[in-house]
This record gives structure tokens, sequence and C-alpha cells, in this order.
């Protein structure tokens, strides 16, 4: 169990080649279970793109899928994160040879669906599994879903959050009777806490790294744009449709944030992580599946959504979602099965939360378990503010979109050019993605 554990993304896909086939993975994983009828069950073929404790958490998760019941064994292959990944699924389902079922980001699946890549899924046999559309938020539902039909199945939500340090802040004085930071709910009104936070620690009161990486620049711009629910439409063969006095105006908030007093003005993201889990900081923005690196490291520690400074309760998220690679011959049983294996991973998922990720399937989120979960039930609620990327064929998890953003944009942050340069550029950039047409 520990040697596949302990394989990296990289170590079994590195760029888009596979290290190891498919079925030697499968073999090698299918072991993990210890299932000693494995061979004599229906065999599903199951991608994704989790590593490290995520995909020790999913391991145990699929061994207990499989060890529940006779008629299916899954057999898991872990793909490298990112393009590799994405590339690697679209070749396998256009070339007739997918898994019967896949993890994508959900933010991804408007590029796929459209093209034929993917199947829809059948409500009514969801519904015979114990999966209906009560059981997961109307933001993670309606996001699911393409002219009308399911392409996707949540796993969970992972946003971006705001982590403080309870010790520090309540030496600050900005720590309420209840144990939870006070509420704050205008921009000079955050930067003011963070300064008291940056007095005790004598270094930040916040630690949010992003250089060189466009994903995080990306995840707190938008967490805030929507703030002022402004739109974000990105319509085929159309200019986007976006607010650019809300974007410069939030570009040149996050800057002015960067002050070597707040926040360190070029810290990238090891050097945010590093830092608050030092204690050298106060309050610390990441994405959800930051937090057991924190409990690891001792961290006295509360969490909650990014506080609403902008009028709007908004939070940049993705998920992890289940989607059906086409099948060009569609066995009707094994489709069948993924529907039950589904199900069971969605009703298993409280072990998901413990990973940091908010449970997609509600009857978790609800049940008395997880109110005893700290701190992931006091950000839990960031599921029902949650804003995915705007839908066009080039955004989403692991694409270069945010990589565009981050060519644009981390001169802003860094203040060596305008807000309104870099924004403009970025524009630009996108109305010419938007005047082509999707390669999938």
């Amino acid at each position: 169990m520990n040697q596949v554990n302990n394989l990296s993304r990289r170590q079994l896909l590195r760029g888009g080649g596979l290290a190891l086939s498919a079925m030697g993975v499968g073999a090698l994983l299918a072991g993990c279970g210890g299932s000693a009828n494995a061979a004599t069950k229906e065999q599903l073929r199951f991608w994704h793109l989790l590593s490290g404790g995520d995909g020790i958490k999913m391991q145990a998760m699929i061994d207990a899928a499989n060890d529940s019941q006779q008629e299916f064994h899954v057999n898991p292959t872990v793909l490298a994160w990112g393009p590799p990944y994405y590339t690697k699924l679209a070749m396998a389902s256009a070339g007739g040879r997918p898994p019967e079922v896949a993890i994508m980001h959900a933010s991804r699946v408007a590029g796929y669906a459209p093209g034929g890549l993917l199947d829809s899924w059948d409500l009514d046999l969801l519904a015979k599994n114990g999966v209906t559309e009560k059981d997961f938020a109307p933001r993670i539902w309606e996001n699911s879903l393409q002219d009308g039909k399911l392409f996707s199945i949540a796993l969970d939500s992972h946003p971006f959050i705001l982590m403080y340090n309870t010790e520090v802040a309540q030496k600050a004085g900005v720590l309420g009777s209840n144990g939870q930071l006070e509420a704050v709910y205008t921009p000079d009104g955050f930067k003011e806490m963070a300064v008291e936070m940056a007095k005790v620690t004598g270094k930040h009161g916040l630690s949010y790294g992003y250089l060189g990486d466009g994903a995080q620049m990306w995840r707190l711009f938008y967490t805030l744009y929507k703030q002022h629910a402004a739109p974000m439409d990105l319509v085929q063969g159309q200019k986007a449709v976006v607010d650019r006095d809300v974007a410069i105006d939030v570009l040149e908030y996050i800057h002015s944030l960067l002050d070597d007093t707040i926040a360190t003005p070029s810290g990238d993201g090891g050097t945010a992580i590093a830092e608050f889990a030092g204690q050298d900081s106060g309050m610390f923005m990441s994405g959800v599946w930051e937090l057991p690196t924190m409990q690891t490291a001792k961290v006295p520690l509360d969490a909650m959504p990014i506080p609403t400074l902008f009028g709007t309760p908004a939070a940049y998220a993705d998920s992890h979602a289940f989607v059906l690679p086409h099948q060009l011959n569609l066995d009707p049983r094994k489709r069948e099965l993924v529907y039950a294996f589904v199900g069971d991973i969605l009703k298993g998922s409280f072990n998901w939360a413990q990973a940091g990720h908010i449970p997609a399937f509600q009857p978790v989120v609800q049940s008395a378990e997880y109110a005893q979960l700290l701190p992931q039930a006091h950000y839990a609620g960031a599921a029902d503010i949650i804003n995915y990327d705007p839908r066009a064929w080039f955004t989403g998890s692991g694409s270069d979109f945010q990589s565009f953003f981050a060519e644009n944009v981390q001169n802003v942050f860094l203040g060596r050019t305008a807000a309104k340069d870099g924004w403009d550029n970025f524009i630009k950039r996108l109305d010419t993605l938007l005047s082509k047409p999707n390669p999938v």
C-alpha cells in the first residue's frame, strides 16, 4: 500500500506520457484493496488526478467501496495534475479507450461536454443509488448542468478561504467572545485588522503567496471581483463582458495589501505556507487543501470564508467532480455499476472532509459528525457563495487561462505596471481566445 501512495503525480506520469500503463497502475492499485475475490467482480477503470494526502484519502474511499459489495471492483489510475491529465482524458475518449469513470475539475467540464467527449448522467439511475438534486448546494448543482443535462457530479467544493491564528488574533484584540475572528465588512477594516496582527507577530498580518502562481492571483482577484456582484461572461464569438472599473479597483486593493506590513510584496505559495505555519503571520489566504499542512504544523487555528468586504458574499472555488467519458461501445452493466460506485463515494465523503474539502453531498455536511469537525464546519457555508471560473473552452483549473492572468497581472501586484494596463492587456488576450473555436 505504501509503495503506491508514495508515488507522486510526476512519478506516475511525466508530461503527457504514461510512466506506468493504465493496466499496470490499475493492477498495482487493485492490490491495495486486498479483496480476495476482486477478479470475480466487474472491473471498473477510474482515472483521477489526486496525489499526496488527497490520493491517500481517495484510495481509502475506493477500498471501502470495493470491499462493501460483491459486484464491482474499481481499479484507479493516477495521472499528472494539469494539462497532461486533461489531454490524456480527451485522447482516450476520442480514441474509444476511456475509463468507465473519471475525476475532472468542474470548471473544465464546459470545454469537454460540447465536443462529445463526455456522456450525461441519468437522473433516474442516480436516484436509484440514493443521489438526487436536493443532495447538493444549488450553485454546485447548477454548475453541473449544461443545456439542461447533468455532465458532472461534484465530490466536493474547495474554495479559497481565510485561515487565522487564534492566539495571534486574541493578542491583537480581534478575536470575538465566541472564539472566532471578529466580523469585518469593509476593505479598510480588513487592512486595519491585519495591521494589528502584524504588531503581534512582528512580521506580517497576512500570508498570501502569488509570485509565479497564476492560480493564486486569480483566486483572490475573482473572489473580490465577485464580491462586487460584477459580471464576467465569456461567450464564444463575442467580446468579454466585464466591469473594467471594478476589476481595476480590485487589482489596486490587492496591491495595497502587499505593503510588507500586511503581507510580503513578493512572496510565492511556499513562502506564505511556511510563514503561517511558523506563526509569523496572523492570517493566511489559500485553498482549503492547505488545512492539513497547518494542522500538522500545530498552528492554533480556525478558518472561515473570505470576509465580505465589498457587499456580496462570494468566494472563488472549484470542485473535483465525477464524469462519464464517452464510450464508443457502452457496456450497460459497467455503466450501471459506475452509478453505484459514485453513490458509495459520495455517501462516504466524510473522510474526504478531513482533508479540508467541503463535501458536495449535503447529507454528510448536515450530519452531527460533520458539525463537530473543526475548523471545517466553520467554513462549510462557503459552498453557498462559491463562484466557478466563467465558462469558456480555455478556462478552469490547470488551464492556460490562469497563466494568461499571471502574465498580465503579476507586475500589477509587484507595483511595476498600472492596474488599468495589466487588466486591459488581459482582456485583449481573452477577446482573442473568444474569437477562436473550441479546439476539442
